[in-house]
């Protein structure tokens, strides 16, 4: 029964939708993700649209917008659209909650009712948590990588390029996702969003407060006609020293994580090797 259970999971989430493969491949043809992309890897698969469009009429609107946040925070992973995400909500739940039912039924006790709960409740925060997970990674990258790319933007805005030039070629030499969103975000100036539009949707996608800071100082800048290349100086400047700082933190912060390490798994250890021998003649001494 439970593998009936897991085949149908996997069935319902990694069926293939061909016109969703066809409708993403011309979305992605020319952009930059599409140029790096594995040609031998699987195209990306999404729950059916039956089981889809019964998930959204039970996931409440606001949770299917938190959804939608959080894919975008996370770089929109092409294995888990936001379809399947909706669905995988609804379907982990179930099939868990049905396993979970069996366990209570072999065994009715108190303790096993609250797992079957608590297991199904889990289930269903799945989705988010990885989500949050892959989020808070994507954005510490974007925090790192930060610093090196206004210095590149920097060096070309000097040279005699314009700022979009700037970011243009600091997206083509970037390899991480600060560079995609970079990318992405010209492309939406290309297809006719202004450029304070464009940036403040880079903004949200990424919620990294260095990031938002510096767009905020670009818009001031754009707006006062502040040069440009100042901007991108001090705020270079302040991204490394915010980095170094950062580091520094972290530094500081080892000697307290260390500690409980130390006393409950080192110290004892080292007691008994050092003072079981003294103790043990102690005792035979007084026997």
């Amino acid at each position: 029964m439970s593998l009936a259970l897991a085949l149908l999971t996997w069935a319902v989430l990694a069926s293939p939708d061909r016109r969703r493969r066809v409708v993403l491949a011309n979305l992605q043809r020319g952009s930059r993700r599409a140029v790096f992309a594995d040609p031998a890897a699987p195209a990306p698969r999404q729950a059916p649209s039956g089981l889809v469009q019964l998930a959204r009429r039970l996931t409440p609107a606001a949770a299917v917008a938190r959804l939608d946040r959080l894919l975008s925070q996370a770089g929109h992973p092409p294995a888990w659209p936001l379809g399947r995400v909706v669905a995988a909500k609804i379907v982990l739940p179930v099939v868990l909650g049905s396993l979970g039912l069996l366990y209570v039924t072999a065994q009715p006790t108190a303790l096993s009712m609250g797992l079957a709960l608590l297991v199904t409740v889990v289930a269903y925060f799945v989705p988010d948590l990885l989500l949050q997970s892959r989020a808070q990674e994507r954005n510490q990258q974007i925090t790192l990588e930060l610093a090196d790319t206004l210095d590149q933007m920097t060096i070309a805005v000097e040279a005699g390029l314009g700022f979009e030039a700037a970011m243009a070629r600091a997206g083509r030499n970037g390899k991480g996702p600060l560079a995609e969103e970079l990318v992405r975000t010209l492309q939406d100036v290309q297809m006719g969003r202004s450029r304070r539009e464009a940036y403040e949707a880079l903004a949200a996608r990424t919620d990294t407060p260095d990031l938002r800071r510096f767009i905020r100082a670009v818009l001031q800048a754009d707006a006062y006609g502040i040069a440009i290349s100042d901007v991108l100086r001090t705020q270079a400047a302040q991204m490394r020293l915010k980095r170094r700082q950062r580091a520094e933190e972290q530094a500081m912060r080892i000697p307290v994580k260390v500690l409980f390490p130390l006393m409950l798994c080192i110290l004892p250890v080292l007691f008994i090797v050092l003072l079981g021998p003294a103790a043990m003649d102690i005792m035979a001494a007084f026997s």
